[in-house]
């Protein structure tokens, strides 16, 4: 993928086109429209945060908690979300794939981004949760960005495979739905990694290891509470805690490279 490819004016184009469709067709019909990008991770924290928090009362002793668990339900609805829109992305296409000849990749990066203005509609309402809450303003708080930019570039890495991989076995459908129902769990998203830390430091350890939990507990540190435990807190080895940027980089890079090598044949198979 040359870059004076992926930035033709052509290309921004029909990027911007296909963003604009994707975004316009998900709420078509639909008495409240995109209001239901903030009302889905709403209703699913609220019912969170009454069983795990009031009840079960965990994560009494992380500060702000609420916004805390808000951002993880929200970072974490974008990982699904976006990784689902881009695996049935080039399918979903097949008409377009077959009628005109363009760099198949747009269609991945346009579910993607459509994932992605959700996820920034949704920070309006943890901002306002912040305020509520009476979250402290940090210099942290700007390298928030940050975060987002490696979790869409991991995102964009999986998107692409599976984009790939579904064209020819739908099955990837079935087997990305389990794992990603394990995968809630195995992020820290409606607990605290601490309680797991009290039982092993090994498994603390090694779940901040996976990029998705490392950006969730990141991004809590920078825009939630100093007192979250990230990986660096954690694991003293510097080379060690590297483990989830290298795994996104290198994501990146064999995913484009399986996509650019199967991309050839989806007008056939779509």
């Amino acid at each position: 993928m040359k870059l004076s490819n992926i930035f033709s004016r052509r290309n921004r184009i029909l990027l911007r086109e296909l963003v604009i469709t994707d975004f316009k067709l998900r709420y078509q019909g639909s008495a409240l429209g995109y209001i239901w990008s903030l009302l889905k991770p709403l209703m699913l924290f609220a019912i969170l945060y009454v069983v795990f928090v009031i009840f079960l009362k965990i994560g009494s002793d992380v500060p702000h908690y609420p916004v805390y668990l808000l951002l993880g339900i929200v970072l974490w609805g974008f990982f699904v979300e976006a990784t689902n829109q881009g695996m049935q992305a080039i399918v979903s296409r097949g008409d377009l794939i077959r009628k005109i000849n363009f760099p198949k990749y747009i269609i991945i990066i346009s579910g993607t981004i459509s994932a992605l203005i959700n996820l920034f509609l949704n920070f309006i309402v943890i901002f306002i949760f912040i305020l509520i809450n009476g979250v402290s303003l940090r210099p942290e708080m700007l390298l928030f960005p940050l975060n987002i930019l490696e979790l869409y570039i991991f995102v964009l890495a999986i998107a692409f495979f599976l984009g790939a991989a579904y064209v020819k076995y739908r099955d990837v459908a079935y087997i990305w739905e389990v794992v990603l129902q394990g995968a809630f769990y195995a992020v820290p998203i409606i607990y605290p990694i601490s309680m797991v830390l009290v039982h092993s430091k090994l498994a603390a350890q090694l779940l901040l290891l996976n990029p998705v939990a490392q950006v969730v507990q990141d991004a809590r540190y920078n825009l939630v509470t100093d007192q979250t435990i990230t990986a660096s807190k954690l694991i003293g080895n510097p080379f060690i805690f590297a483990i989830p940027y290298i795994i996104v980089a290198v994501s990146i890079i064999i995913a484009g490279l399986y996509f650019k090598r199967n991309s050839k044949y989806f007008a056939e198979k779509v």
